[in-house]
């Protein structure tokens, strides 16, 4: 029964606040009095999830009904990564229910933002990958259409960053030591997986030439469920989540014999596999056991949608008539040769019949145009973890290699440059040649990104088959990154507008009217100005340092990487440091700068320039000199809860990559969203932005990706730019004189020696562009009224970067699906 009062299900503040005092008492055997703040945020997730399922099992029932009318298709989405954020307050969004919730726990004495800020999230991404399939999640649910999410249900995730002495320090992620409300365990659907061994040949009973594969290793993958819900209550779909176990967790023969450690070393060597999220592959057994994860994801999930597709009456030949399987990057690629496998070895089909449902059932989105980032894998370890596929991926690319040769008689260059086996340097399998090969479409995430692809990277496969490569560019929600992370913003919006935009983005167009009124943009600041006090108070508290809201907020979040080039941003900050001190009582913009982001714990440099970054920081803000005028800020542990504190308080946000090196960006579209105005070279989805919003309120600056190969290939010299620019060569020199580093001028050696005898992403080239454009920043900032008017129209014009769009996309140009339809305004589902 299915009432607004019902304790279960409804959505009243009495039947709220009763069901969270029921699980309280219940669920967690509690009472208010002794009940700690884990106890209520469960307490309050349980009452929640509740509702979530009442949502989830009635779209089951729809869904079964209508695929006996018309035999639906769902989407399967295949990544190695998520990134969804704390759960609670985003289902309080989509289910309608926030202000509901806030007036139940109320009256009965607590408040819901102190049981939301209480929140753990699951890391289980490493970045823009895994925050972008969760904003799809959220949008396949939102336009109601049915789709899984794969994944893998990593015990440790990306890890938690301190700063000790201005380093980064990796801190374990145990976002399950406490218990994770969401996820629903789903033992009896567990699948076995297959690892190492030897492949043997033989003739079946009909003489049928076989292969059977032996394992050394064979482990369980248990599921866990997490109920994806659409916004106002679409859709509720599952975020599928695979946990490695032992077939047999513990010998009892051993354990007799007392060998204690050999009783349970099965279940050790198991549940490994899902122990980390992305462990270290610099040593051969990290490259072994991210190889072994990824076949593990892989092989779990193609199971699953075979046994789904059996349960409902289908068989295996029409597989891709029933799903619409997509490949987040490469990580997944083995899916190809696994379901090639799975049809050819324990379904009996032969090659070509197999190839043809596994061809039409993936598709494949390439992410990265870095050479250095495309996966390739080993063929001595790829034997040895997988044999039967290595015989299987040998067999696609001879019968793909034969196309090529015929497609173009004589060019050997072109074989060799199309094969899934790379010959050089030791032979490799390509993944995103496989994937390429094994799947229908293949789509880039931005327009310069997808032309890249065509053009470059891509450009064999493209001439092979026009027509298969696409481009999509990304999205994100504003929901989370909008409606939930900015309610100031987000209640100014709906005042003026309605409340239909956070599920039809385009109708921010009505705001373009209101950027000409005086009021409406006075109102517009001070929610800025109240979202900056609160970041403010956030860098407080964890840093120690004041920071002034009134000054500009100059923000730079994302993984650090050399191509993102923070270090670009901080040669500005040491120009800017140079000059007061030079002239202590020039006029200047006052400027809090901040970073944030992650650097992989392999990656040397990228921690080098975490450390550089801190250094300077703790120089500028420590001289009486610039105090007041210019502060630098690194705000550490960068993730889905503190963005949502740090893109509403952004007035300028750094998107300063190389041309040509982003693919998209989806960072970009947030801090867009929040009002920020973009600083950004032509490279990944800025350019869609800046066409949509404007140059008159975009800060352009840098080499086109024309002018980066005309650049290159004319011999660059990173010195000329040294010797003729005395502002660059300046704080080049403090950085390498040891000023920032107590004396020490080998500490940033590294950096200063990449910088000029490399400088592979061309900072120094884009320098001066970049200060150029930093001062018309600043002028434009000291003028309030003409900021905020610029900063609504940003806004009103972001209507296109919705994942609703993206995900529209991808039904008509990929997966060939038309959605169900938006349920906004249905909180019934």
């Amino acid at each position: 029964m299915k009432t607004q009062d019902h304790v279960r299900t409804g959505n009243t503040p009495k039947a709220i606040s009763q069901a969270f005092l029921d699980h309280l008492y219940y669920s967690l055997g509690r009472i208010p009095a002794l009940a700690t703040r884990n106890d209520l945020y469960l307490a309050l997730a349980y009452t929640v999830r509740d509702r979530l399922l009442a949502h989830w099992i009635e779209g089951i029932g729809k869904v079964r009904q209508s695929e006996k009318q018309r035999r639906i298709k769902a989407v399967c989405y295949f990544s190695a990564e998520y990134l969804p954020g704390p759960h609670l307050g985003n289902n309080l969004l989509n289910l309608g229910i926030h202000r509901e919730t806030r007036q139940a726990l109320a009256d009965i004495g607590f408040s819901l933002e102190e049981i939301v800020a209480h929140e753990d999230e699951p890391g289980l991404g490493n970045g823009g990958l895994g925050r972008l399939a969760s904003c799809y999640m959220d949008s396949l649910a939102t336009l109601g259409i049915p789709a899984i999410g794969y994944g893998i249900r990593y015990e440790f995730g990306i890890f938690d960053q301190v700063i000790r002495d201005g380093w980064q320090v990796e801190v374990t992620d145990k976002w399950l030591e406490l218990g994770n409300p969401w996820e629903i365990h789903r033992p009896e659907l567990c699948r076995e997986v297959k690892l190492g061994g030897y492949t043997e040949q033989y003739h079946d009973d009909t003489g049928r030439f076989r292969v059977r594969w032996v394992p050394a290793m064979v482990v369980k993958g248990v599921p866990y469920d997490t109920p994806i819900i659409g916004y106002r209550g679409g859709t509720c779909n599952t975020l599928r989540l695979w946990k490695a176990e032992a077939i047999e967790s513990f010998d009892f023969n051993n354990f007799n014999l007392g060998d204690y450690y050999a009783a349970v070393e099965e279940k050790m060597r198991s549940e490994t596999i899902t122990k980390v999220l992305y462990p270290n592959d610099e040593p051969a057994i990290g490259k072994e056991l991210r190889l072994a994860q990824e076949y593990f994801l892989v092989s779990c999930s193609i199971q699953d949608m075979i046994r789904v597709a059996f349960m409902i009456g289908d068989r295996p030949d029409v597989l891709h008539r029933r799903f619409a399987a997509q490949l987040n990057d490469t990580h997944p690629a083995l899916a190809v040769p696994e379901l090639m496998r799975i049809l050819i070895d324990e379904h009996d089909f032969d090659w070509e019949a197999a190839w043809e449902v596994t061809r039409r059932t993936f598709c494949y989105t390439n992410h990265t145009l870095l050479p250095e980032a495309l996966e390739k894998w080993s063929l001595p370890l790829f034997k040895d973890v997988l044999p039967r596929h290595m015989e299987i991926v040998f067999e696609i690319n001879s019968r793909f290699l034969r196309q090529v040769r015929e497609a173009f008689p004589g060019d050997g260059d072109r074989v060799t440059r199309m094969s899934i086996i790379d010959e050089s340097g030791g032979r490799h399998v390509r993944m995103a040649h496989l994937a390429c090969v094994g799947s229908r479409a293949v789509n880039g995430v931005a327009e310069l990104h997808s032309r890249l692809l065509r053009d470059e990277l891509l450009r064999d496969f493209h001439q092979m088959y026009p027509g298969k490569l696409h481009n999509v560019t990304n999205g994100v929600t504003p929901r989370r990154f909008l409606a939930l992370a900015n309610p100031r913003l987000s209640a100014l919006i709906t005042e003026a507008i309605g409340d239909r935009w956070p599920g039809n983005l385009e109708e921010l167009r009505g705001l373009e009217t209101f950027a000409e009124d005086p009021a409406f943009r006075e109102q517009w600041l001070r929610v800025k100005l109240d979202s900056k006090r609160d970041l403010a108070e956030v860098i407080r508290l964890r840093t120690g340092l004041s920071v002034a809201a009134d000054t500009m907020f100059d923000i730079q979040v994302k993984r650090i990487h050399e191509y993102k080039r923070q270090h670009l941003n901080i040669l500005h900050v040491i120009t800017l440091y140079a000059g007061l001190k030079r002239k202590p009582d020039r006029e200047c913009v006052p400027r809090t700068v901040i970073f944030g982001g992650k650097a992989a714990p392999g990656y040397r440099m990228a921690k080098l320039i975490i450390k550089l970054i801190t250094s300077v920081a703790d120089k500028v803000n420590n001289d009486p000199d610039v105090r007041g005028r210019l502060t630098v800020v690194f705000l550490p542990d960068f993730n889905v809860k503190n963005a949502q504190r740090i893109y509403p308080a952004a007035d300028l946000s750094e998107q300063i990559s190389l041309a040509g090196k982003e693919a998209s960006g989806t960072g970009n579209m947030k801090f867009s969203l929040n009002g920020a105005l973009t600083i950004g070279t032509l490279d990944g989805a800025n350019i869609e932005i800046l066409k949509e919003v404007g140059g008159d309120n975009f800060f352009l600056f840098g080499l086109t990706t024309r002018e980066v190969r005309e650049l290159r290939a004319g011999g660059y010299n990173p010195m000329d730019y040294y010797r003729a620019n005395p502002c660059l060569r300046e704080a080049i020199d403090l950085i390498r004189s040891g000023h920032f580093s107590g004396g020490d001028p080998d500490l940033f050696k590294p950096i200063v020696d990449s910088l000029l005898q490399h400088d592979e992403y061309l900072l120094l080239a884009d320098y001066q562009s970049y200060l150029d454009a930093q001062q018309l920043a600043g002028a434009a900032f000291l003028d309030e009224q003409s900021w905020a008017r610029k900063s609504i129209l940003t806004v009103a014009r972001m209507g296109k970067f919705s994942s609703d769009r993206s995900i529209r996309e991808y039904c008509s140009r990929i997966w060939k699906i038309k959605p169900a339809g938006e349920h906004f305004g249905n909180t019934e589902g």
